[in-house]
């Protein structure tokens, strides 16, 4: 039986070699003065004492094993759905201990979306705004069926600032009106609405009305069109922000204040009387669907009492990919048609849509 006996000797060989490997792995690791390096030296001289190794990776330092555990955890996907509780505005907004990634770390925002298809009712031909210097201007024969397209971001730039709460994000807006079927106007692009702002947010811990609100957060917001005269529009804001959530319900509601601004610089005399003084979203996740709802008012009555209103459907299509469907109606759907009633109906993809 010459295989038999070649296994218990190289057995016998191996019993008698580990434990002076150990021995000699013991001595050099007293030398190091690294208390993290020094244990995983001695993990390694115990790992050595009680098996023979059948690859090199079985004797890589425990840490350096961890490490390749958690990158490959990362890449198979475990690594988000481990973050997932549950809960949409604590993975969003990294509210607890289990969601935080880091500063500077590019997260989704607001919805992100394309729309190759956006039909309006009402075509704003001449827009108009009752400050100085803005008086009705021709944009041209602008065609009621256009391309939208809409990116939103935010990033963390400073977290725990009191405690183990209050988090400083970054974020940026920007959405696009594209006449991209008028070849008359050689395909301009009609607005573009940038909006980058600060916020300051908080996780919260309470009851209201069967909902946990489990966000609270303030900001100030700046959004302009970029544009010059007579089709310049701007404003400021301060926006706060409280954050709810039922099972498969999410409800966000953002009073704001317009930062006053002298008559001379104003674009956009009372802009708050038509896209409002703040907005409810309410959104609902059901079988990889979300529905939505935004409503803006101006908080005032009689002639003052406008405000808009937009529902959004999003469905699966592939992956990230989701077919994306929205319904406008009211006051302000850019800041170049602040002042402009009408209802848009537009068909595309998104990303991101609030979940």
């Amino acid at each position: 039986m010459p295989y038999v006996s070649g296994n218990l000797s190289a057995a016998l060989l191996l019993a008698a070699v580990l434990p002076t490997l150990a021995i000699g792995q013991d001595v050099s690791c007293a030398a190091i003065a690294s208390n993290a390096e020094r244990l995983a030296c001695y993990d390694r001289a115990s790992l050595l004492a009680i098996t023979a190794p059948a690859t090199v990776d079985d004797v890589k330092a425990p840490a350096e094993r961890g490490l390749k555990d958690r990158l490959a955890t990362f890449n198979s996907g475990e690594n988000d759905r481990l973050r997932s509780h549950g809960s949409a505005l604590t993975d969003q907004w990294e509210l607890d201990a289990p969601s935080q990634r880091g500063v500077f770390v590019l997260r989704p925002y607001k919805p992100i979306y394309l729309l190759p298809l956006s039909y309006t009712n009402n075509v704003n031909q001449s827009p108009s705004s009752a400050a100085i210097g803005h008086g009705g201007a021709e944009q041209g024969n602008l065609d009621a069926v256009e391309a939208r397209v809409q990116f939103s971001l935010k990033t963390k730039a400073l977290e725990n600032l009191f405690g183990d709460n209050g988090d400083l994000w970054l974020g940026y807006t920007q959405s696009s009106r594209w006449q991209a079927y008028n070849s008359d106007l050689s395909r301009p692009f009609r607005e573009t609405d940038y909006e980058p702002e600060a916020m300051l947010a908080f996780h919260t811990n309470y009851e209201f009305l069967g909902f946990k609100g489990s966000l609270a957060s303030i900001g100030v917001n700046h959004q302009s069109n970029g544009r010059a005269l007579p089709l310049s529009r701007s404003w400021n804001r301060v926006i706060a922000q409280a954050g709810f959530e039922k099972d498969d319900w999410m409800v966000l509601v953002r009073p704001w204040w317009r930062i006053p601004e002298s008559e001379s610089s104003d674009d956009n005399p009372g802009i708050e009387n038509y896209i409002g003084r703040g907005e409810l979203i309410v959104a609902r996740q059901w079988q990889g669907q979300v529905f939505s709802l935004q409503a803006r008012h101006s908080l005032r009555g009689g002639e003052n009492s406008r405000g808009s209103a937009q529902l959004a459907w999003s469905f699966p299509i592939a992956g990230d990919l989701k077919g994306y469907v929205q319904v406008f109606s009211g006051y302000g759907e850019s800041l170049i048609d602040y002042n402009h009633r009408q209802t848009v109906i537009g068909v595309g993809v998104s990303v991101f849509d609030w979940y």
